[in-house]
């Protein structure tokens, strides 16, 4: 999640930006003359590194005449250039753009550092790998009620990261309206339907009590007497979020009373491992209700 602090228009421009960047954000400013290129400079703190992904999170400084500070995934053309980099180190590069696609290059270190300890960018989020067996994290749903991981086993589990003061439409209202379509399409499938569960998991814990989570999912289940029993809503406990967030390779920061956040979604397969990971937005429901059908599939044949 990206904090703009500009006028309208310019979140008009990031969210076109965050598309064409197969779920990484990406900000620009000026045109190259006569490249058809666009470069931009970025100077900012790294908060994380995911070389197999092949990007970066930055805690940027101000873009003049384009956008203000703020924390974002950027690409990078290849690993060699993520080499020299650590996560703390205040880096300048060149964000550019050739046609829709958005690439940092020429990064150089201009002080090494170290993120402050216990913060939760101070380690480098972990990817989730297929196959990976996924923590028995523990949870607290829209109704008060401890829920955990594990009890989802058996079903194919869609998970998401949310907090429900997300003022920016194409970020974590958008998350929640792809899942509230998957939650209708599943309806209309019995035989999935029994074989599914939708979570959705609020990084803000200290604003998102039971209370709040019941009246925001209410506003995308039906409006008659809305059920819980197949799409939950639930907060991570503050102690173990910084856990929970490096597991699913979601960073997030307070600023001012805003949080800026990566997006991350994950599909668990009945047995408990992750079956598919989606950094970023670049999905729509129709991926996941692909990945639900294939997941079951799997798990009838014993894979």
């Amino acid at each position: 999640m990206i904090r703009l602090r500009q006028k309208a228009r310019w979140w008009v421009l990031v969210a076109v930006a965050a598309f064409a960047l197969t779920g990484l954000f990406a900000c620009n400013s000026s045109r190259k003359q006569g490249s058809g290129s666009r470069q931009y400079p970025l100077k900012g703190k790294v908060v994380s590194i995911d070389k197999p992904r092949l990007s970066l999170v930055v805690d940027g400084e101000a873009i003049p005449g384009l956008m203000d500070a703020m924390v974002m995934p950027y690409k990078v053309k290849s690993a060699g250039e993520l080499n020299t980099v650590a996560a703390g180190d205040v880096i300048t590069a060149t964000v550019v753009m050739i046609g829709d696609d958005y690439v940092v290059e020429g990064i150089k270190v201009a002080e090494h550092g170290v993120s402050p300890a216990g913060s939760p960018a101070a380690t480098t989020p972990h990817v989730p790998e297929v196959g990976e067996a996924v923590p028995n994290f523990q949870l607290v749903n829209q109704s008060g009620r401890r829920i955990s991981l594990e009890q989802y086993r058996g079903k194919t589990l869609l998970v998401t990261f949310i907090y429900t003061r997300c003022p920016f439409a194409d970020f974590c209202p958008r998350v929640s309206g792809e899942f509230a379509e998957i939650n209708r399409q599943l309806k209309k499938d019995p035989s999935l339907y029994g074989k599914t569960h939708l979570l959705s998991i609020s990084f803000d814990p200290k604003h998102d009590t039971p209370k709040v989570l019941r009246s925001y999912g209410a506003g995308y289940l039906e409006k008659q007497a809305p059920s819980f029993v197949h799409w939950e809503f639930a907060a991570a406990p503050e102690t173990d979020l910084p856990e929970i967030a490096r597991y699913f390779g979601l960073t997030y920061k307070d600023d001012s009373g805003l949080i800026t956040h990566t997006l991350s979604t994950a599909v668990i397969a009945p047995d408990g491992r992750i079956y598919k990971w989606y950094h970023g937005s670049q999905w729509k429901a129709a991926d996941l209700l692909k990945d639900v059908t294939d997941a079951a599939h799997a798990a009838s044949e014993g894979f």
